[in-house]
């Protein structure tokens, strides 16, 4: 069974800097693409950064500001996440972007004030 754990989320100033790291077990990860999803309360969740085979996607919100990075000796995805504002504020998850696994991590929150 496929497992992700997020971490790395906290509280931060406007303008400062976070990374996440997801770790993935129960599956062979470097055959998939991985993204980086958030849902802020009130809203749906929404992609917004994806790799694959080295080539990277953001939702252009986080355009120039967050990068997606993977290690797959670690099993690990990450999302570099700079100049955050408070519109960043969200529960953020990992997973296959656009046909994601079933399971769902608990995510990483994410906090940014103004």
């Amino acid at each position: 069974q496929v497992r992700l754990v997020e971490s790395g989320g906290g509280s931060v100033q406007a303008g400062g800097s976070l990374r996440l790291s997801c770790v993935v077990s129960g599956t062979i990860f470097s055959a998939f693409s991985m993204g980086w999803y958030r849902q802020a309360p009130g809203k749906q969740r929404e992609l917004v950064a994806s790799i694959r085979a080295g080539s990277t996607n953001y939702v252009d919100s986080v355009k120039g500001r967050f990068t997606i990075s993977r290690d797959n000796a670690k099993n690990t995805v990450y999302l570099q996440m700079n100049s955050l504002k408070p519109e960043d504020t969200a529960d953020y998850y990992c997973n296959r972007p656009y046909t994601p696994w079933d399971y769902w991590g608990k995510g990483t929150l994410v906090t940014v004030s103004s």
